[in-house]
């Protein structure tokens, strides 16, 4: 019986130790309001593939594409500082709220290529890392989206025909340059676009073609118009609290997942534009390669005035950044 006793008593010391020893599975919910074969919704996957294998298994990324948490890119920052879920990948141009220098990705015909949009990124690395951390949030992987062109239901073959738009932007900076030579621009979330569309509320929209293919915009819109208006980019932070709960060996693991899903992306980003460019044509759309010149002087002067604006605004630190990427790249 003491035999029993004592063998008995061994094995739940030992199954403790066993339990005690067994790491914790840690899960974060990474929300996005973008579809998964969006550029920062194929980056999510990336990640949580990557955060997998580097950390065996012992952090779960659990991926809430399509705006499944209920909350838009502007939305999105508060609900991870608020601790509602781990971590967002956000829209830069919708955060404009939380400081303008998220804008700096979306202004208007500062990086005609993806290989200057890169440059630019690099250039403001710093202070977006430093802005996510006033925001109680540590900057983990970014994803750049294809240029951004114009859906319509018309070619833009001529002035009048742009003047006649209505059209959608994604952020402040869009708005205030189109509202310049359009019958009126807003700012609309993605996830939105479906229901206004077919309201006939707009009839045309700002986006690459890219985020067209995710949300099949050629059911309502067969005309694209690549005047490479900006080369945008999403952000994907992680809670400060959540981040901070981890030990520095998994924090490493994570950040290289996150360093290799921002490499990734910048390399892929290329491919991916003529891929898209071939499925919208495969479904119909007509693409313009060379808009006309007097749509694109009157875009043009309408975004110098946007861009002169935002520098006036954002400080000298982020207003330096783009006049030395310029005089690197562009002059």
């Amino acid at each position: 019986m003491k035999v029993a006793r004592a063998l008995a008593t061994a094995g739940i010391s030992v199954v403790m130790m066993t339990a005690h020893a067994r790491p914790q599975e840690v899960v974060w919910d990474l929300i996005n309001e973008y579809p998964a074969t969006s550029p920062p919704g194929e980056a999510d996957a990336l990640f949580a593939a990557g955060v997998k294998r580097s950390t065996n298994g012992r952090v779960v990324i659990r991926a809430l594409a399509d705006a499944k948490s209920g909350l838009r890119s502007r939305e999105q920052l508060g609900a991870v500082r608020e601790g509602r879920f781990a971590m967002a990948d956000s829209f830069g141009g919708a955060l404009a709220d939380e400081s303008p220098v998220f804008l700096l990705s979306s202004l208007p015909f500062v990086t005609p290529s993806a290989n200057h949009a890169r440059a630019l990124y690099e250039a403001a690395r710093p202070i977006y890392e430093r802005l996510f951390f006033e925001l109680r949030q540590k900057l983990l992987y970014v994803a750049a989206w294809p240029p951004s062109g114009i859906w319509s239901t018309i070619a833009l073959r001529s002035i009048e025909a742009l003047k006649s738009l209505k059209i959608r932007t994604y952020d402040q900076t869009g708005a205030a340059v189109f509202g310049q030579v359009t019958a009126g621009a807003r700012t609309i979330s993605f996830s939105d676009l479906d229901a206004k569309l077919e309201a006939g509320e707009i009839n045309a929209v700002l986006s690459s073609g890219d985020g067209g293919a995710g949300r099949q915009l050629w059911k309502h819109l067969r005309n694209f118009s690549n005047v490479s208006y900006a080369v945008p980019v999403s952000f994907a932070a992680v809670s400060l609290d959540q981040w901070a709960a981890l030990d520095a060996t998994t924090r490493a693991a994570i950040e290289e997942a996150g360093n290799a899903t921002t490499e990734h992306q910048w390399i892929a980003l290329t491919e991916r534009i003529v891929q898209h460019f071939a499925r919208m044509r495969r479904n119909g759309v007509t693409i313009d390669e060379n808009p006309p010149d007097d749509v694109m002087a009157a875009l043009r002067a309408a975004a110098a005035k946007s861009v002169a604006e935002w520098q006036g605004r954002v400080g000298a630190e982020a207003a330096r950044v783009l006049d030395d990427y310029r005089d690197r790249t562009l002059r």
